[in-house]
């Protein structure tokens, strides 16, 4: 990650980004409703197309542009991950299930000696 520590302060401009894609995200949700008796499918296509617009317009405002270089760092970091090859990801999953196996099987063992004492106890 960046280290850089920035103070942004939000403009004016930036305050009425963010209402109007509020205001264009509620239109959508109201029209979602409104049109009620058009197919689901044309709705939803309509309803995605218009928040897709909302989120579009907020990613002009300061803290969208913060939001589009925290992703593009995060893509930076991922191209550093040494992601394990096929056979370490088989070997773990085995392990794993080994694993899961062997703790239920002695939970299960723990339960019926726990159940055994008890109705021992209770007659």
């Amino acid at each position: 990650m960046n280290s850089k520590v920035e103070q942004q302060h939000s403009s004016a401009g930036d305050t009425v980004k963010f209402l109007l894609a509020i205001l264009v995200a509620v239109a959508g949700l109201v029209g979602f409703y409104w049109f009620a008796e058009w197919p689901g499918a044309v709705r939803g296509a309509a309803l995605f197309v218009v928040l897709a617009v909302a989120a579009g317009i907020a990613l002009f405002t300061a803290k969208g542009r913060a939001l589009r270089e925290y992703f593009a760092e995060a893509r930076f970091e991922l191209r550093k991950v040494i992601w394990p090859t096929r056979e370490e990801t088989v070997r773990a999953t085995i392990l794993v299930i080994i694993v899961v196996i062997i703790v239920s099987l002695l939970l299960g063992a723990m339960d019926m000696v726990i159940s055994w004492l008890i109705r021992l106890l209770l007659g």
